[in-house]
């Protein structure tokens, strides 16, 4: 958008405060031109390496087409938190990458121009795209951003523990809780699985709904609220069993994390994101298992992954994921943010996914000429933030690996996007309503009584978001 004074190529903007006065001094979009455009973009992936990626992007983009491009660094709580003040005073991003749970919310604002999306989406060609990944930002029928990229949840167990114990690879949620258990009786010292337990707590909502949704327990069944029904109730229990397997205590995204990486947990469900650090090339995050101080590579070497689990109710794996989406704000440079966005999916595109290639797996597969060609490159990216310490993908894993990887993050599903209940399922997520009180169900709870309560709530949020 324009500015009323010039910037460089690129400005990095961190914080909060700081990030209310990087949002456009001019929010009519005005298309003007290239030398006096400048588009304001929102990332969450704010850690300075992360930043240096997109800064390079955006500075190719400059240089490229002569707009200006302010990437501002954000979480998504953030985000959230700056949109409202921003949209008050008549001041937002053109440009913002979200999680779809934003997308919901964010739309039913009337925040989001969604014909800039369906348009861009159109432009690069529907048939590139992964289906569920553009299913998760359709808000009333329409595209309410474009995605970029995605990953699956999965299921890490070591291989090693698996076959002392003579426990087959696991592939149902039948599986998971016998080798949970069976590991936690044995004499090995560890515990059979770590989980997500933390009430109201991000990483307890993705487990929870990666185990119920294998089950084939949908939070809608139409427009009537299904989470009483009773492949509900039967994921309720799994997930409880599970965390009476699990380490004691609150559990979250930090403590499951390091709980694998140092041996004492034998399972845990997590993001992609988490193979750099078992292949130790993150120095914040080490592996410390006992074995690992006398060979590095003893965790990556002994450690196997799933991806979509079934369950005794459901025959056809699937699970919890995320994406990440480029949405177009209300207000923006329509002309020069479709141009971002094609360049950023397009010449952009590999080296954006290179700075976590793990847990950023392109959901836009390739061109209408090349329909395989991102999927292609990606497999070659090497794993590691450090520069100074990566190794190719195929180099620290297995093929198969990759493949499940790439498998998890093109088939989960997630509760009510996609469909005409996206705003509720919007409101759920954001506010992790759904664990809340998630003591009711780990304290020796009623799996049934706890699936009527969550029921309640989404009846609620529901008549809240109509």
């Amino acid at each position: 958008m324009k500015k009323s004074r010039q910037y460089g190529a690129v400005t990095l903007a961190l914080g909060l405060a700081v990030s209310m006065g990087a949002c456009s001094a001019n929010n009519g979009g005005d298309e003007g031109t290239a030398q006096d455009t400048e588009l304001t973009v929102w990332t969450p992936h704010n850690t300075p390496q992360r930043l240096a990626v997109q800064e390079q992007v955006a500075a190719d983009f400059t240089e490229a087409t002569g707009i200006d491009v302010n990437v501002v660094g954000l979480a998504a709580a953030e985000q959230n938190q700056s949109v409202v003040a921003g949209a008050a005073a008549g001041d937002l991003p053109d440009i913002a990458l979200v999680g779809p749970d934003q997308v919901a919310s964010w739309a039913s604002q009337g925040l989001l121009n969604t014909d800039a999306a369906q348009s861009i989406v159109s432009s690069l060609d529907e048939s590139t795209f992964s289906e569920e990944a553009l299913n998760l930002v359709t808000v009333d029928g329409a595209y309410g951003a474009v995605p970029s990229d995605g990953w699956g949840e999965l299921l890490y167990y070591r291989t090693d523990v698996f076959e002392q114990l003579g426990l087959d690879a696991p592939s149902t949620l039948e599986d998971v809780v016998t080798a949970a258990e069976t590991i936690s009786d044995s004499d090995l010292g560890m515990t059979g699985i770590v989980l997500g337990t933390q009430p109201a707590d991000a990483m307890s909502r993705e487990n929870l709904e990666h185990i119920s949704l294998a089950n084939g327990c949908h939070m809608f069944d139409g427009s009537e609220v299904a989470l009483d029904s009773p492949q509900c109730v039967t994921a309720l229990s799994t997930y409880q069993r599970l965390s009476e397997a699990s380490v004691a205590g609150d559990q979250n995204v930090e403590s499951t994390r390091a709980a694998y990486l140092a041996g004492e947990a034998a399972m845990v469900m997590w993001s992609p994101h988490l193979l750099d650090e078992i292949a130790g090339l993150d120095a914040n995050f080490p592996v410390s298992c006992e074995q690992c101080a006398d060979d590095p590579n003893f965790l990556a070497s002994n450690t196997g992954v799933v991806g979509p689990l079934t369950g005794p109710d459901n025959s056809e794996g699937t699970g919890y994921g995320l994406t990440m989406n480029m949405a177009v704000l209300q207000g923006a440079n329509e002309d020069a943010a479709s141009q971002y966005i094609d360049f950023v999916l397009n010449e952009g595109y590999i080296d954006t996914l290179a700075m976590t290639p793990e847990g950023r797996a392109p959901v836009r597969t390739g061109t209408p000429e090349e329909p395989n060609k991102y999927l292609e490159e990606w497999k070659a990216l090497p794993l590691g933030a450090d520069p100074a310490n990566q190794r190719p993908f195929n180099e620290a894993f297995s093929s198969e690996v990759a493949d499940t990887v790439l498998d998890a993050a093109n088939s989960f599903t997630r509760w009510g996007f996609g469909t005409e209940n996206w705003a509720t399922a919007g409101a759920a997520a954001s506010q992790n309503s759904l664990v809340t009180d998630l003591n009711m169900l780990l304290d020796g709870g009623s799996p049934e009584e706890y699936a009527q309560h969550i029921a309640e709530i989404t009846q609620t949020l529901k008549q809240e978001n109509s």
